[in-house]
């Protein structure tokens, strides 16, 4: 497992410490359509990034190659619920959390809120804070785990748990700006500035934007525009800031759990183009079809893959032979980690995932990147120029809701609402409307949870069930890690392009 230093794992800091510096120094290069050169002032200075290595991998990730898979479950539905209907879908290539997001990694986030916005601003530290509480029972006594789970140093590696969907949402952005400033500052555009505050903190969007300045340092980008200040921000065109942390979708997360991967005989290699052929399903993440246990015969014979509850009043076994070795959740890099390196994707705490629940069948759903969820927006401008509204109090981007007429002007989305929470859920129709506390406990916060945590039988580890809570709903059971989405080539070697190419062609590979 790769140890981290205020949340940037050591190998990943040197990959990111390995990026080309923040802009395209040289002018070489011209356009195949116009002939004109790039990065040139006297031909208008129209940008392009020399010599880009491609994305590189962000603290804390693991690189997920996507494919086809079945997902929904494949198990017998013990709860009847036909929720998670088995269909062909395809998942685009991401990069994934090793672990879950730990307790030390969530107080680094909750240290930062107070430092930056505490003084002005303490509700911002206030609506972060997990809840803490989530561990009481009426007739169990955890009140050592209420005062201590989070704060205590014996728990730093275990797993953040009473965060909510909206503060795992907030905790990926804010992890997304500190990596992105983090980079900026180790390729010389700006300076250590550890004494921002409120509107003039960094964020990713206002500083790509023209709206952050922050402490300018000696490697800025170079500005061709003849017109320029010599000097400019860097942008997403220059190929150094790294795409959005976020929460995995309800696919992303059963795709990553399966690991199937592990089930190709024939990978692809540096000297093999690889099967497209997975020898067997996985119920549980680790690969082994039926069991739970290690089954090898050796000093580890008969442990647990994962951190579950095996029956009622069984936590982890009996003295002498615990058979999990946790009666709460355990240290995030603990148990075996499955194909693609993941660890815990069953067991020790069930996960968010980004995805509106609603139960469906197959023709419901999309079968590429699917995902219910949808919500547009835009960001808010003036009216006299276009331009975008200056940042707020905390320095963030105002943004809004498009609307129906934005929508059905560019008349290229399925349906005239910008919220596509409940898109295809029949609650067009009276008779089957989605009505809360009505007629179900099911609305447009209702977001899907996956995996097993320590607190469930072995059913609920395999990757195909899943269950929900409401958004600002947290528990004793759920935590979260976060995901990035791959751009460019989809097997994750950056020397590659996405695409075959054939030597015998007259087109070259370009």
């Amino acid at each position: 497992m790769k140890r981290t230093l205020l949340g940037l794992s050591l190998i990943s800091v040197g990959a990111v410490a390995g990026l080309a510096s923040c802009a395209p120094q040289k002018t070489s290069g011209r356009s195949d359509k116009t002939g004109w050169e790039y990065n040139s002032p006297q031909l208008g200075g129209f940008t392009v990034a020399n010599n880009f290595q491609g994305q590189q991998t962000g603290p804390g990730l693991t690189f997920v190659e996507g494919g086809r898979f079945t997902m929904g479950q494949l198990t017998e539905d013990l709860t009847m619920e036909r929720n998670s209907v088995p269909r062909t879908v395809t998942i685009s290539s991401f990069y994934m959390d090793e672990t879950e997001v730990a307790n030390v990694d969530y107080r680094e986030y909750i240290y930062w809120l107070r430092r930056a916005y505490g003084s002005d601003y303490p509700n911002v530290v206030k609506d972060a804070m997990p809840d803490q509480t989530v561990w009481r029972k009426g007739m169990a006594y955890n009140e050592p785990l209420v005062q201590y789970y989070f704060n205590h140093a014996s728990y730093d590696k275990y797993p953040v748990v009473g965060v909510n969907w909206y503060q795992a949402n907030e905790y990926a952005k804010w992890r997304s700006d500190r990596v992105n400033e983090y980079i900026l500052q180790r390729n010389g555009a700006l300076r250590k500035n550890p004494n921002q505050v409120n509107e003039d903190v960094f964020t990713t969007e206002s500083y790509v934007n023209g709206q952050y300045e922050g402490l300018a340092g000696k490697n800025r980008p170079r500005d061709f525009d003849p017109s320029g200040s010599g000097r400019r921000n860097a942008t997403y065109a220059d190929g150094v800031l790294l795409p959005n942390y976020r929460l995995p979708t309800e696919a992303e997360w059963e795709y990553a759990a399966l690991g199937l991967i592990a089930n190709n005989p024939e990978p692809a290699g540096k000297r093999r183009r690889g099967e497209e052929v997975i020898t067997d399903r996985n119920i549980y993440p680790w690969g082994d079809a039926n069991s739970t246990r290690y089954g090898l015969r050796n000093a580890q014979q008969g442990e647990f893959y994962g951190n579950f509850k095996r029956g009622a009043g069984d936590q982890m076994g009996i003295a002498g032979g615990l058979n999990d070795n946790a009666d709460i959740p355990a240290p995030v890099g603990s148990f075996k980690p499955n194909g693609f390196g993941l660890y815990n994707m069953a067991g020790n705490v069930s996960e968010w995932t980004l995805d509106t629940y609603r139960p469906m069948s197959p023709e419901d759903v999309a079968d590429f990147r699917p995902f219910r969820g949808n919500v547009y927006e835009t960001y808010r401008r003036v009216a006299e120029d276009n331009s975008i509204e200056e940042k707020d109090s905390l320095g963030n981007l105002p943004r809004r809701l498009l609307t129906t007429e934005e929508i059905t002007g560019k008349n290229r989305y399925e349906t005239r609402t910008p919220d596509m929470r409940d898109f295809k859920d029949g609650d067009s129709a009276s008779q089957f409307a989605y009505q809360f506390g009505t007629n179900t406990l099911i609305s447009n916060d209702a977001k899907v949870i996956k995996g097993g945590s320590w607190n469930d039988r072995a059913y609920w580890m395999s990757p195909g069930t899943g269950r929900f809570m409401q958004a600002g709903d947290a528990s004793s059971t759920v935590g979260f890690r976060c995901v990035m989405d791959r751009l460019g080539s989809p097997n994750g070697i950056n020397s590659d392009k996405a695409g075959n190419y054939f030597s015998n062609e007259k087109r070259s590979r370009r």
